[in-house]
């Protein structure tokens, strides 16, 4: 029996991106031959629409870029992914990196400027919280190796 590990969804293909587009990745893709994936995405889980503006963090909130406060969509987002790695016993998750939902280690600073700045997104920062360990897509291998 495969270990389960949550993926976010778009690098799997699915077109829940903001724009409304994906972030495939053939190597995340890949994994599905060591474990079983379960795709998650956060946002779309807390109700915000495909397409939608993107957010980015700033001073512990989450902003649209039109400066709604949408953090209370990524907080419930946020939980709802964390319920399905429990209830699947999910000891990792392979999430989209510099998202501010997924990201892990650095996102985007609240500019809109596409700089970067250290930090964890809503849900990755709510897995690590609960002992699940966080990767981001160009960590495959990091993921491979600690887990098989």
């Amino acid at each position: 029996m495969k270990t389960k590990i949550i993926v976010s969804a778009c690098l799997l293909g699915a077109n829940c991106k903001y724009s409304g587009g994906n972030n495939f990745n053939e190597s995340v893709k890949a994994l599905e031959n060591y474990f079983e994936l379960i795709p998650v995405c956060p946002e779309c889980f807390g109700g915000l629409e495909i397409p939608r503006e993107p957010s980015e963090i700033k001073d512990g909130r989450v902003f649209s870029k039109s400066g709604k406060d949408v953090t209370e969509s990524f907080k419930t987002g946020a939980e709802h992914t964390l319920y399905i790695a429990q209830e699947n016993n999910c000891p990792a998750a392979l999430l989209k990196e510099r998202s501010p939902s997924c990201g892990f280690g650095k996102i985007y600073d609240g500019s809109f400027t596409g700089t970067l700045c250290d930090g964890n997104g809503i849900c990755a920062s709510l897995l690590d919280e609960n002992g699940i360990a966080v990767f981001g897509e160009t960590k495959c291998e990091k993921l491979l190796s600690l887990y098989l």
